[in-house]
């Protein structure tokens, strides 16, 4: 799938109206935004409950303004991106929930190396506060032959030039924040052919 196979076709039209919605509050919410938390500690995320930073792949957290997980606290917290944050976001926005902002492992501040496990490579998994970023200001890696630890990830950077010099070395293509819908996260979980790995 390239870009234009994901764009086409009115795809971003289902996520027009929420995508705008997924970084700050749509309405212009007064107060200071919440500053990202770590996720070490053994964490269990809020869609899947696989413990956080064991697996691979960005991490991500969404402080809700007036709504909590389950567990009764912000954030939620996530160990992937395309197999929780945005699926239970996009669940959350069409019930109602407003998020305050929302947070995403930003590549760009971390010093990483890739491993290879089952002769794919993957992505390491930080935790560390420092190491989060505001999702909206982010550009995504799709499709690159890097692993998150189920599969198929968003590879997130900060630093735009960065996320486009990954996808030239290991495939994929750059997508902005307001880029990413429900089709395309659906589209990613399905692999393209890479299919999906649930590590226990």
């Amino acid at each position: 799938m390239n870009r234009r196979a994901l764009l086409a076709s009115g795809i971003i039209l289902a996520g027009g109206g929420l995508a705008g919605c997924l970084g700050r509050g749509a309405s212009g919410m007064e107060g200071d935004v919440p500053e990202p938390v770590d996720l070490s500690g053994g964490k269990y995320d809020d869609h899947g409950g696989m413990v956080i930073g064991r697996h691979g792949g960005a991490n991500g957290q969404v402080f809700y303004a007036e709504n909590a997980p389950d567990r009764g606290e912000n954030p939620a917290w996530f160990h992937t991106l395309v197999f929780g944050l945005f699926p239970y976001h996009f669940g959350r926005l069409d019930r109602g929930w407003e998020p305050r902002v929302v947070y995403v492992t930003d590549f760009s501040q971390v010093e990483y190396e890739l491993t290879e496990r089952d002769g794919r490579l993957q992505m390491p998994s930080p935790t560390a506060a420092e190491t989060f970023g505001e999702a909206a200001d982010l550009t995504y890696v799709a499709e690159s032959e890097v692993m998150g630890g189920m599969g198929p990830a968003l590879h997130p950077f900060s630093d735009e030039a960065e996320a486009e010099a990954f996808a030239a070395e290991h495939g994929g293509i750059a997508l902005s924040f307001e880029e990413i819908d429900p089709v395309i996260i659906d589209r990613l979980q399905r692999g393209s052919g890479h299919g999906h790995e649930h590590d226990e």
